[in-house]
């Protein structure tokens, strides 16, 4: 829709007989209240980006394209039905006929009332303005929702008559009238009239249709639900060519007939929809265990995600991986991870985007730019477990990096890496806590199938997330979020842990009631009816609708749909209905778990308005009784409920005779590095296991140890006594160490054994080192010291590197760190949500604009510029008197404490008008109470372009 239109529609007045129905949506906007106008702003924060300067201008940007298409993908699968239904109604339509189009002609109960909570939240959107005998869809969502043939619409109805009939000859007209024995008329405008007025006759239609052949209602049936269009030849069959005759096949194009929507409503019974949704599909628990059984087995989750994370980072500490010169991670550098966490590389991919999320991992910066940890890796490694893995947990929760597209395109065909761009995606995490909140919506222990989680995302944004590569992005997101969230051990097998709802923010057995709580992501409670007037919507801002009062003591304050941020709420009275059964006997909850509330059962989502809610049929239960006093931080909550479910660290192995040492659970941090230099790793789990071998040994022998201090460490941190073959493998290897000294001359080898010199020529595999005898105890050599110590290393020797002065060099793995790094910044998807201080302020703002832009005012007698010269660039509309006048009225406004209208401009030469009420005026400055800022302010009598007096009530 054109900007023109968008601005006719926010000005243009009808006339309705007098009536004190709001005639623009401009005007409909200026009858809500405070609490109105901020619900509508935090529900469509786009409306913000900046802060309308009236109530037209909001008017003006509610009804702009991108605005409209953003609020449509907020809407659940009932409310986008109805604003569909509204959109192939006349304009306008009443409530009752909007009614019958969603229930039929023979009602449905469960449609009627869920329908006025739909009308509601379109109200309160601002995509429906108007009474309930006058229901008006804004134009731009008109366009977007009803049918043409280039975008079908999902109620399967095709044009009106009078849209098919548009350019049909007037004879062709008349022939149909007279095929159903209609009278002839005058012009085409009546003949289409009577045309409709029979096809909405119930009495007459049927009439019609009793005449029709067989084959032809065939026709109709294979049309009634959509696609309305249908291709014909040129010699028709009989049933078409019958059906055509009679008006009800329209010719769309020359090969094209489309079924007329009054046909088709007809035929329907008068539904605009197929099968209409009012209620949510349930998220039953498909599976149910001790709660206990889930939180340590998520417990145990967040063990080996620690453990992972540890391990990756540790390895590239000692040297990561090259950076791409596009930004990421290379295919074969991820192998390599995913080899190293003997995971999958999809699986290795999200551990890599979480560390990189958290600030744990970046770039280096530097010329050969590597990946390694950056600071903040050594200051979360001194952390608690249960805290480092809260850090990790939050940090998943929030970011809208997207491990899932790893491996995938873009738009442009290229290949998405690890750690590389395009990998935000704005939905993520409003998808991760959505998936979430369902999940704590059941009694703890339940894990229901994905496919139903799946199937309720679906109904609550039927609009959102199409098409990234053909799939839904949205269900795709929702899909990775079960799986990310038992990798990281927010839910144990599919249900969610305590752990896991204290960070969410929700109490443990009641979903919802923290964080995210609350929102219009979740319409799960009936709309209480207007009173007096059962099924009738709601007035909006409880202004009483036209002829049917509003609902009594109805909360006002509503929460954005979909974005799993807390709003301030008020709890109404009607009561929520479950969506799972509770468990007959519920478990105990873990130690220092919260104490779940009275009423395990009922569903969390508890409706703050009347306009969020759609009806379920279940027995219903009184929400338990919101706690009193401050809520503990989840992050926090979750770390005291997850600590006593972790190991404590171990400061003991116990070693085996097979030079073997099993940790009997995770050590302490001295413990497991120097034990990760003296063994190697053969396998984890609940207890690691350690296999020595010479390499190992040798390369602690490297890192400045002796052979007296590795017998004194076995002995002191075995729980078992040394066994003889691991004291003998550690002796051997330190007999030999050393023996042989590797240098750079380039290189050299000395031993003061010139037998073993020999045998070092002798052997064919020093061949590739190119040595040379320079004196019996040295030999000389063209490789490089490294590839020298290897070369003699693989030839079962134990040589160690020497420095300039001949002494043995010490080699540790060299700890990398990046510079100081900032995690990166979660990229929302459209602007941030406002809080209450803003959306107080932008109201305010908002009614001090458009008070000054109506208010009535007096126009001075002789204007004392001629009009070109009053509207100069960008001051049009400004009032302009003479210096002279401008201080008398002023000084007489404050002298009578009335208020004045003036225009001003500022230092940076931007006009405004305003309205003021001056308190004093004195040195040329003007102090007055703006009602357009709510703020006492001072104006500079030569920047005021004019003043004009209030006119009179």
């Amino acid at each position: 829709m054109a900007t023109g239109d968008t601005e006719r529609e926010a000005h243009v007045s009808e006339d309705h007989g007098g009536t004190a129905a709001p005639r623009t949506l401009a005007e409909a906007l200026r009858a809500r209240g405070d609490e109105g106008l901020a619900a509508l702003l935090r529900a469509r924060p786009d409306l913000l980006a900046p802060v309308p300067g009236d109530l037209t201008q909001l008017a003006t940007r509610a009804g702009t394209r991108a605005s409209v298409v953003r609020a449509l993908e907020r809407l659940d699968r009932f409310t986008l039905q109805t604003a569909e239904a509204l959109a192939v109604a006349p304009d306008p339509v009443p409530y009752p006929v909007l009614r019958a189009l969603m229930a039929g002609e023979g009602g449905d109960p469960p449609v009627e009332a869920a329908l006025p909570g739909a009308v509601a939240v379109l109200r309160e959107q601002a995509l429906v303005w108007g009474g309930d005998d006058r229901l008006r869809l804004v134009r731009t969502a008109r366009e977007l929702l009803a049918p043409s043939p280039q975008h079908p619409s999902p109620t399967g109805l095709g044009p009106t008559v009078a849209e098919a009939t548009a350019g049909m000859s007037p004879g062709r007209l008349q022939e149909i009238l007279r095929a159903v024995d209609l009278p002839s008329t005058h012009d085409p405008v009546s003949a289409v009239a009577a045309l409709t007025a029979l096809f909405t006759d119930r009495a007459r239609m049927d009439a019609l249709l009793d005449q029709a052949p067989a084959d032809a209602l065939g026709v109709l049936d294979r049309l009634v639900w959509g696609p309305p269009y249908g291709e014909v030849t040129a010699n028709p069959t009989p049933p078409v060519r019958w059906l055509r005759d009679r008006g009800l096949l329209l010719p769309a194009t020359a090969r094209t007939v489309a079924l007329p929507r009054e046909v088709a409503l007809h035929l329907r019974g008068g539904r605009a929809h197929r099968t209409p949704e009012p209620v949510p599909p349930p998220v039953a628990p498909a599976r149910e265990y001790r709660p206990q059984v889930v939180d340590s087995t998520a417990a145990g989750q967040a063990y080996t995600a620690l453990a992972t994370a540890e391990e990756l980072l540790k390895k590239w500490g000692e040297g990561g991986p090259s950076v791409l010169r596009a930004g990421g991670l290379s295919v074969r550098d991820l192998k390599r991870a995913a080899v190293l966490l003997d995971v999958a590389e999809p699986v290795a991919a999200f551990w890599l985007e979480l560390l990189y999320a958290a600030g744990l991992l970046a770039s280096d910066g530097q010329a050969d730019e590597r990946y390694a940890p950056t600071p903040a890796y050594d200051e979360w490694l001194e952390l608690p477990a249960a805290r480092r893995w809260a850090r990790l947990a939050a940090t998943w929760l929030t970011a809208t990096r997207t491990p899932g597209l790893v491996g995938g395109q873009d738009a442009k065909g290229r290949t998405l890496s690890a750690l590389g761009p395009d990998l935000d995606r704005g939905a993520a995490p409003e998808v991760r806590r959505r998936v979430l909140e369902l999940l704590a919506a059941l009694p703890p222990g339940a894990a229901p199938e994905p496919e139903v989680v799946l199937a309720r995302l679906r109904w609550e944004r039927p609009l959102r997330g199409a098409g990234e590569a053909g799939a839904e992005l949205r269900a795709r997101l929702a899909t990775w979020a079960l799986d990310e969230a038992e990798r990281l051990g927010v839910t144990g097998r599919g249900a969610l842990s305590a752990h896991g709802r204290a960070l969410l923010g929700a109490a443990p057995g009641h979903g919802g009631a923290g964080v995210g709580a609350g929102t219009a992501e979740a319409p799960d409670a009936p709309a209480p009816a207007a009173a007096g007037v059962p099924g009738a919507p709601p007035a909006p801002s409880g202004a009483p609708a036209p002829g049917i009062p509003s609902t009594p003591s109805t909360p006002s304050a509503t929460a954005i749909p979909s974005t799993g941020v807390p709003s301030t709420v008020t709890t109404p009275t009607t009561p929520t209905a479950p969506e799972a059964p509770a468990p007959t006997a519920p478990e105990a909850p873990p130690a220092g778990a919260p104490e779940p509330p009275h009423a395990p059962n009922a569903h969390p989502h508890t409706p703050h308005t009347p306009q969020a809610p759609h009806a379920l049929p279940a027995p219903q239960a009184q929400p338990p009784a919101p706690a009193t006093g401050p809520r503990p931080d989840p992050e926090e909550a979750a770390v005291a409920l997850l600590a006593p479910l972790l190991p404590e660290p171990v400061d003991h192995v116990l070693l085996q005779a097979d030079l073997t040492a099993v940790a009997p659970g995770p050590l302490r941090r001295p413990l497991a590095d120097a034990l990760a230099v003296l063994a190697d790793v053969e396998s984890k789990g609940g207890a690691t296991v350690y296999r020595f071998t010479p390499g190992s040994v040798r390369r602690a022998l490297d890192a400045g140890q002796s052979a007296a201090d590795l017998h004194a460490f076995l002995a002191a941190h075995s729980r078992t006594p040394v066994p003889q073959p691991l004291s003998y493998l550690v002796d051997d290897v330190a007999r030999r160490h050393g023996h042989l000294r590797v240098g750079a001359a380039s290189s050299y080898v000395r031993c003061d054994d010139d037998t073993v010199l020999g045998e070092i020529l002798a052997d064919k595999r020093s061949a590739s080192l190119r040595l040379r005898r320079l004196a019996p105890t040295v030999l000389a050599a063209q490789a490089d010291p490294a590839a020298l110590l290897a070369g003699l290393r693989s030839m079962g020797f134990a040589p160690a590197a020497e420095g300039d002065e001949g002494d043995v060099l010490i080699t540790r793995a060299p700890a990398r760190r990046t510079p100081p790094r900032t995690p990166p910044a979660p990229v929302p998807e459209g602007p941030p949500l406002p809080d209450a201080t803003l959306l107080g302020a932008a109201v305010r703002a908002i009614r001090a604009g458009d008070l000054a832009a109506t208010v009535p005012r007096r126009e001075p007698a002789e204007p004392a510029e001629p009009a070109a010269a009053r509207q100069g660039p960008g001051r049009a509309g400004l009032p302009r008197t003479s210096a002279a006048e401008t201080l008398a009225t002023v000084q007489a406004a404050a002298l009578t404490n009335s208020a004045v209208w003036i225009g001003y401009v500022n230092a940076d030469g931007a006009a405004s008008q305003r309205v003021i009420a001056p308190v004093r005026v004195e040195g040329g400055f003007v102090t007055a109470y703006d009602h357009t800022a709510d703020e006492v302010r001072t104006y500079a009598l030569h920047r005021i372009t004019g003043v004009a007096e209030l006119a009179d009530e």
